[in-house]
């Protein structure tokens, strides 16, 4: 039997999503309590790979069990067990050639920053702190122009390891809030640190650092060492797994292109 787990982690005392050899991460969580359910390993699959202090509002990851649990148990047994920063908001049942990863058809992040003269301690970990004023409409203008397919090798870490760098981006806006701005993002995929660096350098575009009009050559040019800056990991969150291709089309119209994975 395959289950599909729907979660929500506070990222700030996390290594990242996936085990490592020394530290605490999310998979760690899982695994430890699962183990103690079946007396044996159990491995979990998720759609995404978050990095140490990111966060999650919507994250999902599958495993294969033999026992005959149902869906609300699962649930409570899990979060009786998990630590505070961690929550299962749904549990159900999928068919067994349901991949996490595979069957992702895109998803969405958003960076939270807030502006005040100072910092303020209590948002440490979960909004990231500019003190500068920003043209907030410049960094709109700015961000429209990732909508679409490019290839983002200019906007990505160098350590990246995959063949292709192309992504489709079909939202990219920044959004006032109350005490900043959010910058929301939805895609095919992102690539090692896309986001970060995304915003990152619209923050130098809020600035007047740098233009608009200069992200076409950027995309075109493929060279990270023309983008320097990452933002840092505190302000990121993971906010929705699109599962399915009517999600997607419900959300950005039925004209999208959509990026299924092969099937492993």
């Amino acid at each position: 039997m395959r289950v599909l787990v729907n979660i929500s982690y506070q990222g700030s005392q996390f290594l990242g999503f996936q085990i490592q050899q020394n530290g605490r991460t999310v998979q760690q969580q899982f695994e430890k309590i699962l183990k103690r359910m079946h007396k044996h390993d159990v491995r979990i699959h998720p759609s995404s790979r978050t990095d140490r202090g990111v966060h999650a509002i919507e994250q999902y990851f599958h495993f294969d069990t033999e026992l005959d649990i149902p869906e609300q148990q699962w649930q409570y047994a899990m979060n009786r067990a998990l630590p505070g920063d961690i929550y299962v908001n749904h549990v159900s049942f999928v068919s067994d050639d349901f991949h996490c990863r595979y069957d992702c058809v895109g998803k969405s992040y958003r960076y939270k920053i807030y502006q005040s003269k100072h910092k303020d301690p209590f948002l440490n970990g979960l909004k990231t702190h500019i003190a500068e004023t920003l043209d907030i409409d410049k960094m709109n203008t700015a961000a429209r122009y990732f909508i679409g397919t490019h290839d983002f090798t200019g906007f990505c870490s160098q350590k990246t390891e995959v063949v292709s760098k192309v992504r489709t981006l079909y939202e990219s806006r920044i959004e006032k809030t109350e005490n900043g701005f959010d910058y929301i993002v939805t895609g095919s995929g992102f690539l090692y640190n896309m986001v970060r660096v995304l915003i990152a350098f619209l923050i130098e575009v809020g600035k007047g650092k740098r233009q608009p009009e200069e992200i076409p050559k950027l995309l075109e040019d493929k060279d990270r060492n023309k983008v320097p800056f990452t933002a840092p990991a505190e302000g990121l969150y993971l906010e929705k797994i699109y599962l399915t291709p009517s999600e997607l089309t419900t959300d950005f119209g039925n004209d999208i292109k959509l990026h299924r994975k092969k099937s492993i």
